[in-house]
């Protein structure tokens, strides 16, 4: 198969792959490896083609991997990472909410109630609840959020 790209869409490509595996490499269940090595090696062979063809300033080899990667500057500055830490921080925010709200649903109704339900009927249920989260983590972030050990424990 030949493919045919303009250099904006081959710079797209770049950042694209860079993108998949990046997020990949982040993959630590057992079992993960295979995926990991085929996006990496898909990455390098596209970024090994992109060099050839005129995008060797942010393309560079690493010897100790022994694979193509975009360089450090280019990636600092660079859409994809910009993606990838924006996906990082909205992942996170949600998770919380949604793993704060469940706790306080199974608080309130039980942890046999709460596994009977549908994800549908936890959100559902958990509506306000995820709301009010919502509301303090936007106004005060992580800052008032406390760890509180039973007696004993720390």
């Amino acid at each position: 198969m030949h493919l045919r790209f303009t250099e904006n869409e081959l710079a797209t490509l770049i950042q694209m792959v860079s993108l998949a595996a990046n997020v990949a490499s982040v993959n630590q269940k057992p079992g993960a490896e295979q995926g990991i090595a085929a996006f990496e090696d898909l990455e390098n062979k596209i970024l090994e083609r992109a060099s050839h063809a005129g995008f060797g300033e942010i393309i560079e080899f690493d010897e100790e991997k022994q694979a193509h990667r975009v360089t450090v500057e280019y990636e600092g500055n660079s859409f994809f990472q910009e993606c990838f830490e924006e996906f990082r921080e909205e992942s996170f925010w949600e998770e919380m909410v949604i793993r704060l709200a469940d706790r306080d649903l199974i608080r309130s109704i039980g942890l046999p109630l709460w596994e009977k339900m549908s994800e549908q009927e936890r959100r559902a249920r958990t509506q306000d609840i995820e709301k009010r989260y919502w509301e303090e983590f936007t106004k005060h972030g992580i800052e008032r959020v406390a760890v509180i050990h039973p007696p004993g424990e720390g």
